[in-house]
């Protein structure tokens, strides 16, 4: 089962996710691929998979990803090799993905895997003290941009399953770890 986490930069998708995998059994991330610079408190092969620009558009070339995008003028994509081994083993994957990809994954995953989508949302204000606040401390140029795609990613709320306001990180870890629960006991439905 493929989870997909998305929301505005800064909705806390990633401090979600670390949460999730602490606390539950079977569930795992896989890193995006990435051709950004490698920021302060990121683990190479653990946040991002980093590569060059060449190599990313080599790899989209040669077909290796599900879906890409760029994203605050940077590459990202989900590796097919990576994420279908994890299917495979059975894995409960969790990953953040921007609204593109995941309408991306739904279409080209929906007839093979099971993919529940949850969006975080955050209200704009909030969101900009987050940004402010972040250990990497985005430029001004960047947060500008980060709350210019507000609206877009918002406009997107319509293809998820779950939409979930953030604003308490315990309660929404605990709300998105029942609907993992509920979602892992429902095998191959029929329509």
């Amino acid at each position: 089962m493929l989870v997909i986490l998305s929301g505005v930069a800064g909705a806390g998708k990633n401090t979600i996710q670390k949460e999730l995998i602490k606390r539950m059994e079977n569930v795992i991330a896989i890193p995006s691929y990435t051709d950004r610079e490698v920021r302060p408190g990121d683990v190479p092969g653990e946040t991002y998979n980093f590569v060059s620009t060449e190599e990313f558009e080599r790899m989209i070339k040669d077909g290796e990803l599900y879906e890409y995008d760029v994203h605050h003028n940077h590459y990202y994509g989900t590796s097919r090799k990576i994420l279908n081994e994890k299917i495979k083993e059975g894995k409960i994957i969790v990953k953040d993905i921007d609204v593109n990809g995941t309408q991306h994954l739904i279409e080209l995953l929906k007839q093979d895997t099971k993919v529940v989508t949850i969006f975080l949302r955050v209200p704009k204000a909030e969101l900009q003290k987050r940004l402010e606040s972040r250990i990497d401390k985005p430029s001004p140029k960047e947060i500008q941009l980060r709350l210019n795609r507000f609206d877009f990613e918002e406009s997107k709320i319509g293809i998820y399953d779950y939409v979930i306001k953030n604003n308490d990180l315990e309660k929404t870890v605990s709300i998105i770890q029942q609907i993992i629960q509920e979602e892992a006991k429902v095998k191959n439905p029929e329509f």
